[in-house]
């Protein structure tokens, strides 16, 4: 069997890519930015003389508190963001009118799928298909296996 087409980045546009890489890197930087202090906090617990040395130099648990509370205001506001982004979305999907939503024809999804009238009837009417694609991810060939007639 073929590669998934989830596993060929080429097939994606490179918009798609840098903002995917994007997104990786602010992901990996906001794991970074919250868990160094954690590291620095275990280390301090354990004894470490030089970590020890370090937050007395910061102002020992005083400044401790101060982070803690700076952590909580940026989590707080993550949480919030994304809150809003949810609720955004949510209303985006509501106020769409239904209207809008074009209905697609037989004929209109064979042409731009390139498929035959006939195999989208079979496929159709199986419960089991294999979608074969080429490098450019097109379908070049539909394989209908188990059909629902079949079974009973």
């Amino acid at each position: 069997m073929k590669e998934y087409i989830i596993n060929s980045p080429q097939l994606q546009s490179l918009k798609k890519r840098i903002s995917g890489v994007f997104v990786w890197g602010v992901c990996w930087l906001m794991w970074i930015y919250l868990l160094i202090p954690l590291v620095t906090l275990s280390s301090w617990l354990l004894g470490d003389k030089k970590m020890t040395d370090e937050m007395r130099w910061f102002g020992g648990y005083k400044s401790l508190l101060e982070l803690l509370e700076i952590y909580f205001v940026t989590l707080l506001a993550l949480a919030m963001l994304w809150l809003c982004w949810v609720c955004f979305r949510a209303l985006r999907i509501r106020t769409t009118r239904p209207a809008s939503h074009k209905i697609v024809g037989d004929a209109d999804l064979c042409a731009f799928y390139q498929v035959e009238t006939d195999e989208l009837e079979q496929c159709r009417n199986a419960s089991l298909i294999t979608v074969y694609f080429d490098d450019h991810g097109h379908i070049v060939r539909l394989d209908p296996h188990i059909s629902v007639n079949e079974k009973d």
